[in-house]
């Protein structure tokens, strides 16, 4: 059923760039299985936020939570490296990566729920508290307990296909086996203290080794949404994930 539910997600994103007007393009998803009985889950009210949600909060039945990993192909982070401001080939990604991960969870909802399954995710309206720019649902660690890769100083989840790309998930009652995390590092830094090119790459000042600054981070976030508004929602940076060892690959063999 594993593989079923991952060849279900990656002919969806094949069908969604064929369709007329997406432009922006995925490898094969990447999928993880974590259980919602799994320990971590209450860890994250710590490790993340206090409010931070527990997959039964989502699902009261909910037995497995489905994670994946949508990696950009190369030409969309390369074209976000040079200037200060989000490249719009980077930006037009997130934009269309959004409704491409919405599509996706509503199609295994339906799918599951129509397998006797009952599927949910996390309601739209409880996703972010902007005054204090956190979730009470992070994917990246959601995903970081279903074994798809570990944390890098920039804070995101570093996967076998790197850091660029998007995070999604919904919560089963179908009960599968969990993937197990991982025990290794991803990130260089971690591994040996051998790179800091996120930090470095960090162009308002946000990222710092041991600090991170999620108000001057949102405020570049805010500039790039309003350059390129015209696309939709595109309120992104993602200077700290290009251009790296890890943009697109794990690089710790």
């Amino acid at each position: 059923m594993k593989d079923k539910i991952s060849k279900e997600i990656d002919n969806f994103v094949m069908g969604f760039q064929r369709r007329e007007g997406i432009v922006s393009r995925w490898k094969t998803p990447m999928v993880g299985f974590a259980s919602s009985e799994d320990p971590m889950f209450n860890l994250l009210k710590d490790v993340a936020v206090p409010e931070h949600l527990h997959p039964k909060d989502i699902l009261a039945s909910g037995k497995t939570v489905i994670a994946y990993f949508l990696p950009y192909q190369e030409w969309i982070p390369k074209s976000n490296i040079n200037n200060r401001e989000s490249s719009e080939e980077w930006a037009r990604a997130y934009v269309e990566t959004n409704i491409l991960i919405g599509e996706i969870n509503d199609h295994l909802i339906r799918w599951l729920t129509g397998l006797g399954y009952g599927t949910a995710k996390l309601p739209p309206s409880l996703n972010m508290d902007y005054e204090n720019l956190v979730s009470v649902w992070s994917n990246r660690h959601v995903a970081y307990v279903a074994g798809l890769g570990t944390f890098g100083m920039n804070n995101m989840l570093i996967t076998e296909n790197g850091c660029c790309g998007r995070l999604g998930n919904v919560v089963t009652s179908l009960e599968l086996e969990a993937d197990e995390r991982l025990e290794k590092e991803n990130c260089l830094y971690k591994h040996d203290g051998s790179c800091t090119a996120c930090v470095d790459s960090c162009v308002n000042g946000a990222l710092h080794l041991g600090d991170f600054d999620r108000f001057k981070c949102y405020e570049m976030l805010v500039q790039n949404g309003e350059k390129y508004k015209y696309l939709g929602d595109a309120s992104v940076c993602g200077k700290c994930l290009v251009n790296l060892p890890c943009s697109l690959k794990n690089p710790v063999v």
